[in-house]
């Protein structure tokens, strides 16, 4: 299979994805099957699954594209914050604690409504074959694009002299596409399981914060490789982009497991700068699926 330019403004997966390699429109394939196992036993072992070189050299040109074009509605944010997202000292706990060490965030998030219909990004994430397909490697029945109107689709921007410090999700999974590398630093690291549902890891945590490697995990990731991590109970962080960097572009493609769910209001306005009315009255009916901090 060839991969050529599409000559109009639409796309299909075949555009977009190396379905040669990975046929993820054929999921009775043992082909598929084989991509789906690699994925699952990565996913068990250490949270993460890599799956190189995904999107064919033309679409990462074109999603960078949109990319670009889209960064004036980037909402950039410096903040000093533990990995909870918390930025004021929590009295119940000493000092030296995971929870009142803080450390600066500052990147940049472009929101959900900033992308059209139809563009080579919002295709690539609202593929039925894709969401099957991450399904199948998270071992779940089913995914549903985030139905959130800010953090369903985004793109991470880190400029020059930028970095997003260690931190856990509010997600328990999560689905990136490397766009654009920094020419330096700019590096994913993660720390697999490291806190439970019933066991937060405080000391493990601080000393990850403090400046400790034990079980940090390194990612050299390259433009085209989707990456699906559990954050929900691995920190992780991406290192500082060089202060004579190129910029580092990352699409970020939000799915659940159950239709129709909408993030948090503090979450989303750390993020984004802003929340709409649909985060405002989901906020009212909102049930904790567990006790962790964040």
């Amino acid at each position: 299979m060839t991969h050529a330019e599409p000559r109009a403004e639409t796309w299909s997966l075949a555009d977009l994805v190396d379905l040669d390699r990975y046929p993820i429109h054929e999921p009775a394939s043992e082909q598929y099957a084989q991509v789906v196992d690699t994925a699952r036993e990565g996913l068990r072992d250490v949270g993460c699954a890599v799956i190189q070189d995904l999107v064919v050299p033309h679409a990462v040109h074109r999603l960078n594209d949109e990319i670009s074009k889209r960064k004036h509605t980037t909402h950039y944010s410096t903040q000093v914050m533990n990995p909870y997202f918390h930025r004021s000292r929590n009295h119940e706990f000493p000092e030296r604690h995971a929870v009142n060490t803080f450390l600066e965030r500052s990147s940049g998030f472009i929101p959900g409504d900033s992308w059209d219909a139809g563009c080579a990004t919002d295709v690539l994430f609202r593929s039925a074959d894709l969401a099957r397909f991450l399904a199948d490697c998270l071992e779940i029945t089913e995914l549903h694009c985030y139905a959130d109107p800010l953090a369903g689709l985004t793109a991470n921007v880190l400029d020059p002299g930028q970095q997003f410090t260690w931190h856990f999700d509010t997600n328990d999974f999560a689905v990136t596409v490397l766009v654009d590398e920094a020419d330096d630093g700019g590096l994913f690291e993660y720390c697999p399981n490291i806190r439970s549902g019933d066991d937060e890891g405080f000391e493990r945590i601080l000393d990850v914060l403090e400046g400790g490697r034990e079980n940090v995990h390194t990612l050299d990731l390259k433009p085209g490789d989707m990456q699906i991590f559990r954050g929900r109970y691995s920190l992780h962080q991406v290192t500082r982009v060089a202060a004579d960097s190129s910029p580092r572009h990352a699409a970020i493609f939000a799915y659940t497991a159950e239709p129709g769910v909408i993030g948090r209001v503090e979450r989303t306005t750390q993020l984004f700068g802003r929340v709409l009315p649909e985060h405002i009255a989901a906020e009212a009916e909102r049930v904790r699926s567990d006790h962790l901090l964040d």
